[in-house]
């Protein structure tokens, strides 16, 4: 057989797995929920057969069977002789945060809504969210997720940025900064951070009416109810305006969830509020700015779950779209602070530009 061959060979290989990749998931789901990844991983080395499986996990031996051959050919499994072994891939969604936090977001908050994402890219609207009610973005409908749907939502996006924050603070309080604007601050994570670094300072927070409730409700639950304001707004909103006199303005993986052109009328309006001193923070996960290839996979399919998902408009951008968007609106990047973080999260300094 020659090369050219060879090469056709392997592309209908990898269109087969595309083309099953819905079950090849779900199969992966049901040897996590049944248990049955965790049997064989426990088996060891010495494997385990398909009846003991069977009996450890209850689970009928027709069911194991398809399981477990499904687990194969997606190489989550092996198989020696009549015994089956686990492989380094099983380890990593049975024991491997990342992994856990990513399928259980997919399998949650994703799958069902992805079955409308051509009808989402034609209309620039999220048509899968009408699997959880009738909202114009998810982030109106936060609060009002069902609860698995809610927990696995905010598990995804805290996970990622808030493992920034330890070496994003001391950046941020280089210059004592005496009143913070952290905009789009979701759940208050961040604030609970900084006020535990020692901030004692005042922090405006700027968010959606819903959003600021989970955040107060968070600052209070763990003993902050000082130095914090709350700034209910729609910052898209072309009425609504900005308050005055910020030292700094945060947004972390807030700007993500915008097109370029939201992107930069926000920006024009945080530029507005600024003061030649004044720095704006941009914190986001660029993935031409990824080591591993897994982390661009990764965040070039999560721009699909905002086109289905959450606004039909947005996506994780590439550092050269937002430093173009950071210039349109009037500002410039003086300082650019790359690998952030264990998942190489992007911090930018954005200054007024010099007239």
């Amino acid at each position: 057989m020659n090369s050219k061959a060879n090469r056709m060979v392997d592309a209908k290989q990898a269109a087969q797995k595309i083309a099953f990749s819905p079950f090849t998931f779900h199969s992966v789901i049901a040897l996590l929920e049944l248990g049955i990844l965790k049997i064989v991983d426990d088996a060891g080395k010495a494997g385990i057969k398909l009846s003991d499986i069977s009996q450890q996990s209850k689970v009928g031996e027709y069911a194991v069977s398809v399981l477990v051959e499904a687990g194969i050919s997606a190489e989550v499994l092996s198989r020696q002789g009549d015994k089956i072994l686990s492989t380094k891939t099983a380890q990593c969604f049975l024991y491997d945060e990342t992994t856990r936090i990513n399928i259980n977001f997919i399998k949650d908050v994703c799958y069902k809504g992805a079955f409308y994402l051509t009808d989402s890219l034609r209309s620039g609207k999220p048509e899968g969210l009408k699997v959880f009610g009738d909202w114009k973005t998810i982030y109106e409908g936060l609060s009002e997720l069902p609860a698995e749907v809610k927990k696995s939502w905010f598990a995804f996006d805290h996970f990622y940025s808030d493992d920034s924050f330890a070496q994003v603070l001391p950046i941020l309080l280089k210059n004592h900064p005496k009143r913070i604007f952290d905009i789009g601050c979701n759940t208050g994570k961040f604030e609970c951070s900084l006020f535990a670094h020692g901030y004692k300072g005042e922090i405006v927070m700027i968010d959606l009416p819903q959003q600021l409730q989970t955040a107060f409700s968070n600052l209070t639950q763990n003993g902050f109810t000082h130095n914090f304001s709350l700034c209910p707004m729609d910052i898209v909103d072309k009425n609504s305006i900005l308050p005055d006199n910020p030292d700094i303005i945060f947004m972390s993986q807030f700007l993500d969830c915008f097109s370029k052109e939201q992107i930069t009328a926000i920006l024009k309006k945080v530029s507005a509020v600024m003061s030649k001193k004044t720095i704006c923070y941009i914190l986001e996960p660029f993935f031409d700015k990824q080591t591993y290839p897994a982390a661009v996979f990764s965040l070039t399919h999560i721009s699909l779950y905002f086109t289905a998902m959450a606004n039909g408009q947005s996506k994780m951008y590439q550092s050269s779209e937002m430093i173009e968007c950071i210039n349109e609106a009037g500002l410039a990047a003086a300082q650019i602070h790359n690998k952030i973080g264990n998942y190489e999260y992007t911090l930018i300094e954005a200054v007024k530009k010099a007239h």
